[in-house]
């Protein structure tokens, strides 16, 4: 039988419920456990009791931008993967500002297809004894 990556979770941000909501359906199918937040904020309030191993965050977020977010998430729980996601042209100058600082991230281009992402994601989540089920 397969090994699934079960126990690992993906925390998906994005102010498109739609598009939140098919990534959530894609990685449950994977065998990932997976929460939505339709903002930074919520999002603060879901990992204050629920820590991902990943975050897949959209950068044009209503108030706080994904890139604030990762820099907050990054410096409470270093150990999170963040991949920032975009579909706006701006997120070029947002993103500069953050390496200006200090804070180095990789925005991935939307439109997501289910095989990229998926294959991004196992590569930075390796199944590990503790992670894989029978």
């Amino acid at each position: 039988m397969p090994i699934t990556p079960g126990g690992r979770r993906i925390l998906i941000i994005d102010d498109e419920t739609s598009v939140a909501e098919t990534l959530e359906m894609i990685f449950r199918s994977c065998g990932y456990e997976v929460r939505t937040a339709f903002s930074a904020e919520h999002a603060i309030e879901t990992i204050a009791q629920w820590q991902p191993d990943l975050a897949l965050v959209d950068v044009m977020l209503p108030q706080m931008n994904g890139i604030q977010f990762g820099t907050v998430l990054k410096a409470n729980y270093p150990a999170c993967h963040i991949l920032l996601v975009s579909g706006h042209p701006g997120t070029g100058e947002l993103l500069e500002m953050a390496r200006q600082q200090g804070h180095n991230f990789e925005i991935l281009a939307k439109p997501l297809h289910p095989a990229l992402i998926l294959d991004i994601v196992a590569h930075l989540l390796p199944i590990s004894k503790d992670h894989a089920q029978a």
